[in-house]
């Protein structure tokens, strides 16, 4: 596994302590950190909601399995999976490969843009993974 300092978290998203990413928008898009992806390794499933599912904020989404182990995804917002990233069915790696362009897993149209403020931004989700 790389060192968490050789990771990459890009500034303008929102994280949770549990390894997800949102990215604010019309709709909201979620994934899994490059902390995440680099410590499940390759991954070779993802099982996603249905498009039209509602979500509730901190609840299990769905899963990631990889050739180490199967990782629940949990919601950081709630809201109705209005999209979810079909590419991942046949090319799981493009989280592995690009957790936070092609290897995102949904999008959610908020019920209350409120909650994604009381995420974590960048150097607080840095915090929790290096205890700095």
């Amino acid at each position: 596994m790389k060192e968490v300092n050789l990771l990459y978290f890009p500034p303008e998203l929102f994280y949770t302590k549990t390894h997800e990413w949102a990215k604010d928008g019309e709709t909201i898009t979620i994934g899994i950190t490059d902390y995440a992806q680099n410590l499940l390794g390759d991954i070779v499933y993802v099982e996603l909601p249905e498009v039209g599912s509602t979500l509730t904020r901190g609840e299990e989404l769905g899963t990631v399995e990889s050739v180490k182990a199967v990782s629940e995804i949990y919601a950081p917002v709630s809201g109705e999976v209005v999209q979810i990233n079909e590419a991942l069915a046949d090319n799981p790696a493009l989280v592995n490969q690009k957790c936070y362009t092609d290897g995102w897993f949904l999008k959610v149209k908020a019920a209350d843009s409120e909650e994604l403020k009381t995420l974590l931004d960048k150097a607080a989700y840095f915090t929790t993974l290096t205890g700095e």
